[in-house]
């Protein structure tokens, strides 16, 4: 099916090409969306606490996006398409989606809970970066590049299920309304919301199938490496459910779930993601030299300014936070298709 939908996207126009990448991107996202909404919907009704379906469901359900496809270029082979697009949408949601919000509503800061959250964030986006650094062979890091083997793709999975662990654990400890489940107004059959999930399920991998030859296609007559795509446009697209989340939650003034939506999503990116597609993909993710010129050095940099926002004595991340993050989002995406590094 690969090789089949490769052929024909190869041989349309160009126009035809962004239709595709535009459509599935689109059909991507709102499947994410009918996928959420039925899981809460489920479990809700199943008499799960709606602390649990926060703390897991949903948010594992976000990452539905960028999971589908960097799992299925990883068994592909375009590892570095796979893990662009997880770092791709750190940088997206922490840069472009945050700095949005930032503008929108500034969020307040909750230090106990949202320190606890960003210190594991920058556990895994340094283990992910110290993971992929060519030890062996240090000097040829800008040349070479690195790699992200299985085994440590494995370590980052183990990491989700006791960053989970712990989630449900803290959650239950913080939420007074445990033992509460919310009631609709009109009960839906089981069935039915069983039925919307798989179909959003086989919308989720569809479009990411269709997703990746129109990416792929680009890439090529673009010249700019399947990495930079992912890092960019793909990313931008698999993070749709988290803007659309963070807006909607900025405009109620909710700012501080904007916050908390935007760092559980770059910690499930590089645990969830990242572990994923590393273990199917049976030699690792390669992690090209882009990576390190680019994709990794902006991650960590953008990294820093939200650690500093969220450590200063501020009741809210300032709209001047904001300004920064957009700006360096803005500067990231320009240099990505100027310099048009090799992966």
């Amino acid at each position: 099916m690969e090789q089949a939908l490769q052929s024909f996207v190869s041989t349309q126009h160009w126009v035809v090409v962004a239709g595709l990448f535009l459509v599935s991107l689109l059909i991507l996202a709102k499947a994410a969306d009918w996928l959420i909404d039925s899981a809460v919907i489920l479990s809700e009704q199943s008499k799960i606490p709606k602390v649990v379906i926060g703390a897991t469901i949903v948010s594992l359900g976000t990452t539905t996006p960028e999971v589908a496809i960097s799992v299925l270029a990883a068994a592909r082979g375009q590892s570095s398409l796979a893990l662009g697009n997880a770092v791709g949408s750190v940088i997206c949601n922490t840069g472009l989606i945050l700095g949005l919000s930032c503008l929108l509503a500034p969020p307040k800061i909750n230090h106990k809970i949202l320190n606890r959250q960003n210190t594991i964030q920058v556990i895994a986006l340094l283990f992910l970066v110290l993971a992929c650094f060519p030890w062996q062979s240090p000097g040829n890091v800008f040349t070479q590049g690195g790699q992200i083997s299985q085994l440590l793709a494995l370590v980052l999975l183990i990491g989700l299920a006791g960053f989970t662990w712990q989630s449900v654990r803290l959650a239950k400890n913080i939420d007074p309304t445990l033992h509460e489940t919310q009631d609709h107004e009109e009960h839906t059959s089981i069935l039915v919301i069983v039925g919307k999930l798989i179909g959003a399920i086989i919308l989720v991998v569809i479009s990411a199938r269709i997703l990746l030859p129109t990416v792929t296609e680009t890439a090529i007559r673009w010249n700019v490496p399947e990495s930079v795509i992912a890092a960019t446009l793909v990313a931008f697209g698999t993070s749709l459910p988290e803007l659309v989340v963070t807006v909607i939650a900025a405009l109620k003034a909710h700012g501080e779930l904007a916050l908390g939506n935007i760092i559980g999503a770059n910690i499930l990116n590089i645990l969830f993601v990242v572990g994923a597609a590393g273990v199917v993909a049976q030699e690792g993710l390669t992690a090209g030299p882009h990576f390190f010129i680019i994709l990794f050095p902006v991650m960590l940099i953008l990294l820093v300014i939200l650690t500093v926002g969220l450590q200063s004595n501020q009741k809210k991340l300032q709209r001047s936070y904001g300004i920064i993050l957009l700006s360096i989002y803005v500067i990231y995406t320009v240099i990505n298709y100027v310099v048009k590094s090799s992966s």
